[in-house]
Parts: C-alpha cells; structure tokens; sequence
C-alpha cells in the first residue's frame, strides 16, 4: 500500500525534515517535505498528499494556523493532519483535535511510533475513500433514478422506483460489509494477540527485574510503557469505528428492505429508528444551529403486516420534511434562543380506538404551515421550497402508500409558527392490497 501513498512532511528543523524523511521513505512512502506554513500550503494545491505531518511550533503561521487553512479549503479539508509537537499539555493536544487533527506524535518521536501511526491513518483514509468511491457511484444511479421519477405520476411505476432505489441502497450496504467484516474479523485477534505479547513482556520483566543496560536502552528508545498504554486504545478506537459503520449498514438494510412481491410482518420501531440514523447528519449540531433532539415515546405495540420498503420511505419522507422546517425557522432565531427551546421532533407510537389502529404521530416544533399550505401538503407536485429543493412528490407519494397500499390514513395539524404534526394510522389486521 505504501508504494502509492505519498505523506507531506512540514517542520522548520532541517535536522527533523531529514530524519522523519528516510524513516518514512524507508517505510516505502512517497515523501514530500516544507519548512513553513506558507509553503505547505501552496504544495498540498500542486502535489496534494495522502497525508500530513504537520509540525506546531514554527515561525509566521503554526502549526495550528495551518491546519485551519487546510480545513477551511474544500480542496484540501478532507487530507488527514498528524500533528508533530514537543507540547505535552492536555489543552493543546485538545486545540490540535478540534482544529481537524486526526493525531499526534511527540517529539522526540519514537520511530515504530510514528510509522504504527501514520500507517493507521493511511488505512483508515484508503479504507475512507474507496467507500467514497462506491458510494459515489450508486449516488449517481440514485440520481438517475431519481430524475425520472421527478417527471413520473404518483402510480405504481413510482412504487417500482422506489423499489430501484432500495435495491441501491441496499447495495451500498453490501459494499461496505466486505471491508468492515475483514477489519472486525482481523481486530480480536490482534488484540489477543497482543494481550498474549504483554503477557510475555510482563512475565520476562519479572523474571528479569535488572535488564542489560543494552535491553534497558531498546525499552526506553521504544517508550515501553507508553506503547503498551496507547495500543489497547487504539484498537478500541478502531473497533468504535467499526461498529458504528456497522450500525449504518444495518440501518441502510432495514430502510431499503426489498419487499414488494408482497407484505411482511414489521415492527414499525426499527423502521423509524433505521430512517433516524440514515439522517443523523442532519440532526447533528452545525455552525448555524445546535443539534436537533429527537425525543422518542413508543408504545407497546404489535408488528403490523406491510411493505417495509415503502413505508421506510413514507418515514423518511416526513421526517426530512420536518428536519427541513426546523431548518427554516433556525434562519429568524438566534442561537442563544435555539438553547433555550431546542428544535425537537418528537415521536410517538401507541394503539388507539379501542387496540384496533396502531398510531404514529411525528411532531415538529418548526416554521409551522398556514391554512393555505396546510390544505394542499398532499397535492401532486406542490411545493413551499426554491427550485431544486422539492419536488412536490414527497408527502403525496407518503399518502398513496399508506392510504392505498396499506388501507391507513395519513393526517396532519400544523398552525404557522408553531410546528407540524403528522399523524399515521393503519389497522392492526387488514387485507393489505396486492402489489
């Protein structure tokens, strides 16, 4: 892997620049050296790297300043950054971290160190975007798809694109399964197999309580202790990783489930929960406003029989609409505002009319709709948003599927100003229509 990878070394001690470069080029790596800020900055626009070891303490820009350029390029914000610093203190290990540093390696860097590091994010980045890459490749089927569904009617043919696009979906999943599946399968033995190597360590250092001044030399040059210390946390930090990628791909199956020769039995909580994580990125915090909240009241209810992949659609479809609202309404308050009374959606499950309907209700406290707005939010092709932001197809399509395929109703109450709530109901046993 190395050969191809090619890592752009900024430090202003030319005694440093030489040693760190025969370490990596020896390594195998495509080494690419600045001695300031400025010039790395105009390198990383002719030769972009792979990777950056950046050094803090250096004159005009530091090491910090640079590493909020990099970030503040589109160009250049996603290269990975490993700070270099003799700066021991917590804060400024903190500082580095939320400039958009990946790591660190204090200096007088331990060569093994260095090189398990930079290895490490190297993978990391390669691993990074090759899913990129096919996600990248399916995004540009779904928007194919996608388009020509912006031209269709609200008929069976829409009900078939979005089986297309679950089948996409889906794929993207099985993609990324391969490569995370060979990183779990490799991470517990590692881990045992390193448990089994500091045993050893342990059992050697009681055996040996006064080492050769040749051993004790080799265990102070690698930082024994340290080594020992971090290891076990980088592969926690690894396996965090790969659980959380997990935890994607398991929501993007649940979301795309391909259903629609006929109804399954279906618990409508996984359904909501899936559709969550897939716009997790748009309930995080951002620069114009805090994290959205979601507050979840489910009710004891049963499975009910259904087309999973159609009504995952029907709950992404309206919880994007109210993350979109909550969007719209951050424009005319403030943050200090948005503090104190969160944007929130709130979800509730439970049966009603007497255990014969199960309910689901999903309550905003966004922009609100007006009467006008309100009476067409299920019409074919009517939109609030700009060009390019809506295509008018969403709720009426959310409408189609649960009233005709699934003999439910779909309501909602909203008053301007003060959020939106819709309001889905299906039987619990009913002859849902064939597809």
């Amino acid at each position: 892997m190395s050969s191809s990878l090619k890592i752009l070394v900024v430090d202003d001690t030319p005694a440093n620049l030489e040693v760190i470069c025969e370490t990596l080029g020896d390594a195998g790596y495509e080494v690419i050296t600045a001695i300031d800020g400025d010039r790395a900055l105009k390198r990383v626009q002719t030769h972009p790297p792979d990777l950056i070891l950046l050094d803090v303490q250096m004159p005009r820009i530091d090491g910090f300043e640079t590493c909020k350029r990099l970030k503040a390029d589109p160009t250049t914000a996603n290269i990975p950054v490993i700070f270099m610093t003799a700066l021991s203190d917590t804060e400024s290990k903190v500082k580095g971290f939320d400039l958009g540093a990946v790591d660190y390696v204090t200096k007088p860097f331990q060569e093994k160190e260095m090189l398990a590091r930079v290895k490490t994010q190297l993978q990391l980045w390669q691993l990074t975007k090759n899913l990129e890459t096919h996600i990248a490749e399916r995004t540009a089927e779904l928007k194919i798809a996608l388009d020509q569904l912006h031209h269709s009617q609200i008929q069976l043919v829409q009900s078939e694109k979005m089986s297309a696009l679950g089948n996409l979906v889906a794929g993207v999943a099985h993609e990324i399964n391969n490569p995370v599946g060979f990183i779990a399968g490799n991470l517990q033995p590692a881990q045992e197999y390193i448990a089994d190597l500091f045993q050893i360590i342990a059992l050697y250092q009681q055996d040996l309580p006064h080492p050769s001044a040749t051993l004790q030399a080799a265990i102070q040059e690698i930082n024994l202790e340290y080594l020992q210390d971090d290891l076990p946390r980088l592969l926690a930090s690894m396996q965090e990783g790969v659980n959380r990628i997990r935890n994607i791909s398991t929501s993007l199956r649940t979301f795309s489930r391909a259903d629609c020769d006929r109804p399954t039995l279906f618990n409508i909580h996984e359904g909501i929960d899936s559709t969550l994580m897939i716009l997790q990125h748009r309930l995080k915090a951002n620069e114009f406003r805090p994290a959205i909240q979601v507050i979840k009241h489910y009710g004891d209810i049963p499975q009910i029989e259904c087309y999973v992949g159609q009504l995952n659609q029907v709950f992404m479809n309206i919880l994007a609409n109210a993350i979109d609202a909550l969007e719209e309404v951050t424009q005319k308050r403030s943050i200090a505002d948005i503090e104190t009374n969160p944007h929130q959606i709130t979800i509730r499950t439970q049966l009603v009319d007497d255990s014969r309907l199960v309910q689901l209700r999903i309550q905003d406290n966004g922009i609100g709709m007006s009467p006008e707005v309100k009476q067409r939010a299920f019409d074919h092709l009517f939109t609030t948003k700009e060009v390019g932001k809506g295509t008018g197809l969403g709720l009426a399509i959310a409408n189609q599927i649960v009233t005709k395929k699934h003999n439910g109703s779909l309501d909602v109450n909203s008053t301007l100003g003060q959020g939106t709530e819709f309001i889905i109901t299906f039987p619990v046993t009913s002859k849902i229509p064939d597809s």
